[in-house]
């Protein structure tokens, strides 16, 4: 019993210690104003993690047309989804399925339903960003590979020819456009505290090495949009992690190219 008593003594001091933050002015983190709203978003979010939904009603509906031999999926991230593929490649039976926020594991869990079951005859497989940003949490590169060689082995598998690219280079210095209302522009985000330049080396490396070895063109949108700093061009992206319209004016012959190797 005297044991006991100097114990529970020391736990009450403890607790005390640990709640015992008292501040001299009250200003706590201010809350949504509509919290109940803000739960139900994110269980509906939850609901469909992976945005199998996202093409569903795109997909039966093209799937309900004859499979055309020259049929290419552009499997990505936001990247590809911002991405005017009927501008950059006008006539060609081109169809995106790019979704904004998406890590590799993501996309893998996409791979029949958006891309396997269309019947394409390629697909561009253009990922991993994401990934190192820590979109879904901590990543190994390893883990990153093995997803992009699951696609890989998916796709072919199934008789439909594989494109592997590069990751893009990020910027620190790209400028966002004004701000509404002729504004102020915001200040450029330090693209490379989320997406280090040297991760995107690391991956594009492996990726080179890995189309090479399962005989896939690699489409080095890097070497394409990347400038003597090692960060984007001047000029082809307004946040230093997407391409506007002057980047996928770069990017887009550097894929037709590949497209020309396997879709004939």
């Amino acid at each position: 019993m005297r044991r006991i008593l100097p114990l529970a003594a020391a736990a009450l001091v403890v607790a005390a210690t640990a709640h015992a933050q008292l501040v001299t002015t009250y200003d706590p983190p201010r809350s949504n104003c509509c919290l109940a709203g803000s739960a139900q978003t994110l269980a509906n979010q939850l609901q469909d993690w992976n945005q199998l939904g996202r093409f569903h009603a795109d997909n039966e509906a093209l799937k309900q047309q004859a499979p055309d031999a020259k049929r290419v999926v552009f499997m990505g991230d936001s990247i590809t989804d911002f991405w005017r593929l009927d501008q950059s490649f006008p006539g060609q039976p081109y169809v995106n399925r790019g979704i904004s926020g998406q890590t590799t594991a993501q996309m893998l869990v996409r791979m029949y339903p958006d891309v396997i079951d269309l019947k394409p005859a390629a697909v561009v497989i253009f990922a991993g960003t994401n990934d190192i940003a820590q979109n879904n949490g901590p990543q190994t590169i390893e883990m990153i590979e093995e997803n992009l060689m699951a696609m890989t082995e998916l796709a072919q598998g199934h008789g439909i020819k594989v494109v592997l690219c590069s990751l893009t280079p990020i910027s620190d210095h790209a400028q966002p456009p004004a701000g509404r209302n002729g504004g102020p522009a915001p200040a450029p985000r330090n693209q490379s505290t989320h997406r280090p330049p040297a991760d995107i080396l690391a991956l594009n490396a492996w990726i080179k090495d890995y189309a090479s070895r399962v005989k896939a063109p690699y489409v080095d949108y890097y070497s394409a949009t990347v400038g003597p700093d090692g960060m984007f061009k001047d000029g082809i992206s307004n946040d230093g992690l997407h391409p506007n319209a002057a980047g996928y004016e770069l990017m887009a012959p550097v894929v037709e190219a590949a497209l020309h190797q396997v879709v004939r």
